[in-house]
C-alpha cells in the first residue's frame, strides 16, 4: 500500500462514514424532503456562527456559487494572486461575468494597500467596481499557512469598512483554528460567507459547506442548481458529512503533528523545507538542482510506494492526513532522503 502524502483529498471514508451512508434516511434534496441533508446543512451553520448553510458537491463549486450569490455580472472581485480560486479553479468567475482585481498575497492575507486601490468611486465609468473580497484560510500554495484570527479579523474590517463583502475560501479553516487553538467561529463571523470542505482532513468522501446569512443561502440555492450541484437523495453524502463533524476536527492536530514531524527528518536529511510561521498540514521542500531532476525524485520515490506532489519545478509538496500514521511518515521521510540525496 502506497504512502499517499500529495493531498488530504485522497483520504478514504472510515467504517463508521460508510455505516452512516448505508443507513442514512434519504428524501429528494430538491424539493427540500432529505432529512439527513437538512441536518448537515442546519449543524454545519451552527458550527461556523451562520443562519444557513447549503451543500456543495466540491469547493471549487462552493466558491463560484459564492461569488455569483454576492456579485453581479460586471463586477469585480478582489483576490489573491495565488489565492486558490483565482490559480486552480478554471476562471469559473467568468461564467457570471466577474472580473478578477488581483492583489499580492505574499504570507497568505490579500495586501489592504492593494484592496484599498481597488476600491474606487463607483461614479466613474473607466472602472469596475470592487463588490467582494475573497480570504483563504489556510492558505494552499503559502504551504497551509494558518492567518493568526487577529490579522484575519483586521483584514475583514477593513474590507467592510470600505463597503466590500468578504468570502472566506476555508477549505482547511478547521486547521487554521485547530493550529491556533480557537473557535473556528474566530474566523467565520468575521466573513459573509464561507465555504468549507468535507472531503479534505475530514474525511468525507464528497462535498463541501457554503453558510451565510438566510436571504443569502436562498439565493446561493439557485446558483447551485444553475451550476448542476442540485441532487436527490443527496442524504447519502450528508450521512458522511456529519460523521466528519462530529469526529474528525478535533483530530486535525494530529496531522499537524506529523507534517512537523515530517518537516523535522526531511530537515535533519539535508533538504531545505520552505519555513512557514504557522504550519499547519503540509510540508514545502525545495529540491536540489534547477528543477530537471524533479520528475525522476518523483518516479522513484513512487517506484518505492512514496507519492507526492509539487508547486512549480522545484518544490515539492507533502500533505498529512487521517490515513497516514506516523510510522508511515518516517518510512516516507527517509524514503525521500534517500531518493533525493542519490544524485
Amino acid at each position: 500500500m502506497a504512502i499517499d502524502l500529495r493531498s488530504d483529498t485522497v483520504t478514504q471514508p472510515h467504517a463508521s462514514m460508510r455505516a452512516a451512508m448505508a443507513a442514512a434516511e434519504v428524501g429528494d434534496d430538491i424539493y427540500g424532503d432529505d432529512p439527513t441533508m437538512r441536518r448537515l446543512e442546519e449543524q454545519a451553520a451552527a458550527l461556523v456562527g451562520h443562519e444557513a448553510s447549503l451543500f456543495a458537491t466540491s469547493g471549487t463549486q462552493g466558491n463560484l456559487v459564492a461569488l455569483l450569490t454576492h456579485c453581479g455580472r460586471g463586477d469585480g472581485v478582489i483576490l489573491g494572486a495565488e489565492s486558490h480560486i483565482y490559480y486552480y479553479e478554471k476562471g469559473g468567475m467568468a461564467l457570471g461575468g466577474l472580473f478578477p482585481l488581483v492583489v499580492s498575497d505574499e504570507g497568505g492575507l490579500p495586501c489592504l494597500e492593494g484592496v484599498a486601490a481597488w476600491c474606487r468611486d463607483d461614479a466613474n465609468v473607466h472602472f469596475v467596481p470592487g463588490r467582494l473580497l475573497c480570504l483563504e484560510n489556510t492558505h494552499n500554495r503559502h504551504g497551509g499557512v494558518a492567518i493568526p484570527p487577529g490579522p484575519f479579523g483586521d483584514a475583514a474590517r477593513f474590507a467592510r469598512d470600505r463597503g466590500l463583502r468578504t468570502h472566506l475560501d476555508g477549505a482547511r479553516i478547521f486547521n487554521a483554528a485547530a493550529f491556533h487553538g480557537v473557535d473556528v467561529r474566530a474566523y467565520t463571523t468575521e466573513v459573509d460567507s464561507v465555504q468549507f470542505c468535507l472531503s479534505k482532513g475530514l474525511g468525507a468522501p464528497v462535498g463541501s459547506m457554503l453558510c451565510g446569512n438566510r436571504a443569502f443561502i436562498d439565493r446561493a440555492r439557485h446558483w447551485r442548481k444553475a451550476l448542476g450541484g442540485g441532487m436527490r437523495q443527496s442524504g447519502v453524502l450528508a450521512a458522511a458529512g456529519i460523521v466528519a463533524l462530529d469526529t474528525m476536527i478535533d483530530r486535525l492536530g494530529e496531522d499537524h503533528e506529523n507534517a512537523r514531524m515530517m518537516a523535522s527528518l526531511l530537515q535533519e536529511g539535508g533538504l531545505a523545507v520552505c519555513p512557514n510561521p504557522y504550519p499547519t498540514n503540509m510540508v514545502f521542500v525545495e529540491l536540489p538542482g534547477d528543477g530537471s531532476r524533479t520528475e525522476e525524485i518523483l518516479r522513484r520515490c513512487r517506484e518505492r510506494g512514496v507519492l507526492f506532489g509539487t508547486m512549480g519545478p522545484r518544490v515539492a509538496r507533502f500533505v498529512t492526513h487521517g490515513d497516514v500514521s506516523r510510522d508511515e511518515v518516517r518510512a516516507a521521510a527517509a524514503i525521500v532522503r534517500e531518493e533525493v540525496g542519490r544524485g
